[in-house]
């Protein structure tokens, strides 16, 4: 039985339109530009950066966020904060934690998106990042931390996320059970894709994996 119900971070419980917005007006273009890109490189299976170096070739991420903190040191930048979250994050966290699962959030994420994460008391038993694990998704080894922090088999754990490539099959491969989010982008285009038959669950919102868990044996 599943004991554990995992979470990824973006598009998952962060609503990333904002970030991308404030993306977009760094980068000199129009937020449907830049957003339109974005769907692109999601459909072609390549990194987001490769639409930030479509729209500015020779773009430097790095270099970028450093120049970007040291023009607005205490604006959010490429940051979020809890009126970024989907609105169902709060109770349906609170529903599984009610019905006796453990929840825990762990995603590829920076190390600072820790504190925000922390500074939104949800209802989560830890949070986890790959900074802060030192590896990132689709890496077996994220996996096995999540296993770790756990505390249970891989088969106890339901891992959620959005996308196929970081979420979906790796989490499967490590023996973990899995739930498709059709949310944001990839989650959308994912979800039409033949490899989301290997998904426990396809869902459209988190309020349907209380009900899912129940059918999962």
């Amino acid at each position: 039985m599943i004991k554990t119900v995992v979470l990824d971070v973006g598009e998952t419980l962060i609503d990333e339109t904002r970030i991308w917005s404030r993306w977009a007006g760094r980068l000199g273009v129009s937020p449907f530009v830049l957003m339109g890109a974005l769907g692109g490189m999601a459909a072609l299976d390549r990194p987001h950066g490769d639409a930030f170096r479509l729209v500015r070739p020779g773009f430097d991420l790095a270099a970028e966020e450093a120049a970007w903190e040291r023009d607005d040191p205490t604006g959010l930048r490429n940051h979020f904060d809890a009126d970024d979250l989907y609105p169902d994050v709060r109770e349906a966290l609170a529903g599984l934690r009610a019905a006796g699962y453990q929840v825990i959030i762990a995603g590829n994420q920076p190390r600072r998106a820790f504190d925000a994460l922390v500074a939104m008391d949800l209802p989560a038993d830890s949070v986890h990042t790959s900074e802060g694990w030192g590896v990132s998704k689709p890496d077996p080894g994220f996996f096995a931390k999540v296993a770790a922090v756990a505390g249970r088999e891989p088969a106890e754990i339901l891992y959620v996320g959005d996308r196929l490539d970081n979420d979906v099959l790796p989490a499967a491969a490590a023996g973990m059970r899995t739930a498709l989010l059709r949310r944001g982008p990839w989650g959308y285009l994912h979800a039409e894709r033949p490899q989301a038959a290997a998904a426990d669950v396809i869902a459209d919102g988190l309020h349907a994996l209380l009900p899912a868990l129940g059918r999962l044996m």
